[in-house]
């Protein structure tokens, strides 16, 4: 009796995986552009920067961009307007493709798209000169307004910096 169980729920496995492999191929369902995150609105962004990194002379501030808490995935393409906050003379970055600390990669021009989710956030580099033309130490500022692309609310984003002049780098996922 036991051989005979044993030959009956043998043959049954073998039923279920010929029906198995007999079956309709799963079949890729196209994406529904309805799901594709749309370009983000100022309460779905939350910005943050990294303490400043220097090299040679220059100064950097990666800006970060996240999902604000409870909000829907939304996408971000641009450059952020980049203006120093605190005491001293206004500076309004330029934006730049690349530079000495941080950018597009050489030869990449095209503005790519970020992508921020719960997982997923944006980077955008701000960089600066720590000297002027004859050597003296730039001014200090102690925050940037950032503005990011398409969203009409300033962050004030606390950061120490100095710097004589700033260069903004386009949004780009962060790694």
């Amino acid at each position: 009796m036991g051989r005979g169980v044993a030959r009956a729920a043998t043959g049954c496995v073998v039923t279920v995986m010929v029906a198995a492999m007999l079956a309709a191929p799963a079949r890729a369902v196209p994406p529904n552009p309805a799901d594709e995150p749309t370009p983000c609105w100022s309460d779905q962004v939350a910005v943050s920067a990294s303490p400043v990194e220097g090299a040679v002379g220059h100064r950097a501030v990666i800006l970060v961009f996240a999902l604000a808490g409870g909000a829907e995935p939304c996408t971000l393409t641009g450059y952020p307007g980049v203006d120093t906050g605190g005491a001293g003379l206004l500076l309004h970055a330029e934006p730049t493709p690349r530079g000495y600390l941080g950018g597009l990669p050489a030869g990449v021009d095209e503005l790519p798209t970020a992508t921020l989710s719960i997982s997923a956030r944006a980077q955008a580099v701000v960089e600066g000169r720590a000297l002027d033309d004859n050597g003296n130490l730039c001014p200090s500022y102690t925050s940037l307004l950032v503005y990011p692309p398409d969203i009409s609310e300033v962050y004030t984003v606390a950061v120490a910096i100095d710097a004589c002049s700033l260069q903004v780098h386009p949004i780009t996922p962060a790694a």
